[in-house]
């Protein structure tokens, strides 16, 4: 399948996490399926689909509804074809590569003591962070926190894996409410997670914004001073950016657009300053959104 950084191949990662997004992958491709299946069958039969149609449509009309419907068909099958390719390549690929990425731009992983990825999940950027460690010779370890227990256990054998597990350490807690003191962490990472806290109210509901940005105010909470955080989402960056600026964020970086799971995708870099400054001779200490 083609040769990855360094000396990966997709199919040993592959062994490893898996396709977690499997269940909607077979409903996109069952219904490619069934829209090609059905294009074709205008095709061989037109003639007598039109022949059908000619006892409802007034004269000529039936080749036109029969066509125009075949299109359609034919159109949908390409469009569900081309969303199970992107979902495939984001469930692994993407995520793999994107992880790669976001640890890079961290300058020095020799240095960081602690490390923390916010929504860990199958562990693709949390084992690349627990590598960085292990390449720089650092003896720092870096925590994968997630929502269930079944996950952070799955996620300790991925790291068994990917020969890191010495690196690393998982555990169950509310996100929304992070079970680590304040200034705990010299980087903070998290990869197509935060957009979904909240989603039990509907994505664009206030109720839903209001959950995010709690997250995004205990990311900011836990980071040291001078800590870097990258985080990696869906749908909402630019909210995220916004709700940084407002919280007097410094070096905040978007990247570019990047199309996973259909949807956009961005990834925000920022630190978080020695002292907040919110006013003449007031400085902020309370994080908490």
């Amino acid at each position: 399948m083609g040769k990855t950084t360094g000396n990966r191949d997709w199919a040993q990662i592959y062994a490893i996490y898996g396709i977690e997004q499997w269940q909607t992958l077979v409903f996109l491709l069952f219904h490619a399926f069934f829209f090609s299946l059905l294009s074709i069958l205008f095709l061989i039969y037109f003639d007598q689909i039109c022949f059908f149609l000619d006892s409802f449509f007034l004269s000529g009309a039936a080749r036109l509804a029969a066509g125009f419907t075949g299109a359609v068909t034919a159109l949908s099958a390409v469009c569900l074809l081309f969303a199970a390719a992107n979902f495939l390549y984001s469930d692994v690929p993407l995520q793999y590569e994107m992880a790669q990425r976001m640890v890079s731009s961290v300058g020095d992983w020799s240095s960081v003591k602690t490390a923390l990825d916010l929504g860990c999940g199958r562990g693709i950027l949390l084992n690349a962070v627990a590598t960085q460690l292990k390449k720089t010779g650092s003896s720092g370890r870096v925590v994968g926190l997630d929502r269930s227990k079944r996950t952070t256990l799955s996620t300790l054998r991925t790291a068994k894996l990917e020969g890191v597990q010495e690196y690393v350490t998982c555990r169950e807690g509310d996100v929304r409410t992070l079970p680590f003191g304040d200034n705990y962490f010299d980087v903070v990472v998290s990869s197509v997670f935060v957009h979904t806290v909240g989603k039990e109210h509907g994505q664009k509901t206030v109720e839903a914004a209001a959950e995010r940005m709690r997250v995004l105010g205990e990311i900011v909470r836990v980071v040291k001073p001078g800590g870097l955080c990258v985080v990696w989402d869906l749908l909402h960056v630019p909210e995220y950016a916004r709700r940084l600026q407002e919280l007097k964020m410094e070096d905040i970086r978007v990247s570019e657009r990047v199309t996973a799971f259909m949807a956009a995708s961005h990834i925000v870099s920022f630190r978080k300053p020695s002292e907040l400054v919110a006013g003449p001779r007031e400085v902020r200490l309370d994080w908490r959104c």
